[in-house]
């Protein structure tokens, strides 16, 4: 299985966007690592090709927690590559077992900070990204460690294809404001909703346990979506 990205790029913002926990396996989520981790986990060190043959679109989600939107999506798009990203080993490990009870070829996984990964990548390679729920990291002191940065925009626009989509979701409302702040004033990037506008929530995205006991609390979910736009 492979391990986490030591190695940073020098004009890589070296502060990370996570806490790497180490949470506990059950014996199912170690036996699949085990079983089929070398056919599902990417080699973050390996020169990028697509692991699927021909010209299908692909999506990226970055942060898929224990994967229940990524599968589900691989699912209702089998003509997609559906790429995930997530740090933690039991949300892999949940991810695996989803998609091998599906039988999911059109599924893999990095199992890796995902920012060294893209830009490793070369350009216009995701006609769709997917980040939903990151960390709002409450606290001010902590938000230089939010994932939607100035910078991470900038290489999310290089990695994905004109047109592509870039879709956000969050129940924390000030950090769905600096989001549209940050979107809104970043080159290339067109709000789908309107200027200043929240979207309404994409027919693809599919309403996970964490957002359904969120809304279950009266937390109100902020969906962003926005095109990137290449000259």
């Amino acid at each position: 299985m492979p391990g986490m990205n030591a190695s940073l790029k020098p004009e890589f913002r070296p502060i990370r966007s996570f806490v790497l926990r180490q949470g506990r396996l059950t014996n199912a989520q170690a036996r699949i690592l085990q079983e089929r981790g070398s056919f599902y986990i990417l080699d973050a060190q390996a020169a990028w090709h697509s692991p699927w043959a021909g010209s299908q679109a692909l999506m990226l989600e970055i942060g898929f927690g224990n994967g229940e939107h990524l599968t589900q999506f691989a699912e209702k798009h089998p003509d997609w590559g559906c790429i995930g990203a997530e740090v933690h080993s039991p949300g892999v490990g949940s991810l695996l077992l989803r998609a091998e009870a599906a039988g999911l070829q059109n599924l893999r996984v990095l199992h890796d900070d995902v920012a060294p990964w893209l830009r490793s990548l070369p350009d216009s390679v995701f006609a769709l990204v997917v980040v939903q729920f990151p960390d709002p990291w409450r606290k001010k002191r902590h938000h230089k460690r939010r994932i939607i940065q100035p910078d991470f925009l900038e290489l999310l626009h290089r990695v994905m294809q004109s047109g592509g989509e870039l879709q956000l979701a969050t129940d924390w409302q000030p950090y769905a404001e600096q989001m549209l702040t940050l979107l809104e004033s970043a080159p290339g990037w067109e709000n789908l909703a309107g200027s200043g506008h929240y979207a309404a929530p994409p027919e693809n995205r599919i309403q996970t346990r964490f957002e359904r006991r969120g809304t279950a609390l009266g937390h109100a979910v902020f969906d962003l979506r926005f095109a990137c736009r290449k000259k």
